[in-house]
C-alpha cells in the first residue's frame, strides 16, 4: 500500500521560511518521480514544484527563486524548502508520487502565510 505522509506545515510570517517534507512508503522510491502541488481555498490545485528520479527540478512561475525541490532516496523522502513567503503562498500543499501510470497523493499540509 502506497503512502505518502507530509509534514512541516504552520503558520509563519511574510517573508518567513518553513520546509515541507513528505515521507513514503510502499514504492520504489528511486524509480519515480515526485511533487508538490498546491490547492488556495476557492483555487485549483496547481503544480508547485516537482523532481524527476534523476534529480532533474521543475517550479511553477509564482515560485522561482524563492522554493527548492529536494529528494532523498535513501530516506524515502522528498523536501520543499520555502523562502521568502508570501500571504499568496498560503494553500494546502500536497505531496505526489507517480509510480507508472499511477499518481499517489498525500493528505496535505497547510501552510499560513500572515502579513
Amino acid at each position: 500500500q502506497v503512502q505518502l505522509v507530509e509534514s512541516g506545515g504552520g503558520l509563519v510570517q511574510a517573508g518567513g521560511s518553513l520546509r515541507l517534507s513528505c515521507a513514503a512508503s510502499g514504492i520504489t522510491f528511486s524509480l519515480n518521480a515526485m511533487g508538490w502541488y498546491r490547492q488556495a481555498p476557492g483555487k485549483q490545485r496547481e503544480l508547485v514544484a516537482s523532481i524527476t528520479s534523476g534529480g532533474s527540478t521543475n517550479y511553477g512561475d509564482s515560485v522561482k527563486g524563492r522554493f527548492t525541490i529536494s529528494r532523498d532516496n535513501a530516506k524515502n523522502t522528498v523536501f520543499l524548502q520555502m523562502d521568502s513567503l508570501k500571504p499568496e503562498d498560503t494553500a494546502v500543499y500536497y505531496c505526489a508520487g507517480r509510480a507508472g501510470a499511477v499518481t499517489y497523493w498525500g493528505k496535505g499540509a497547510l501552510v499560513t502565510v500572515s502579513t
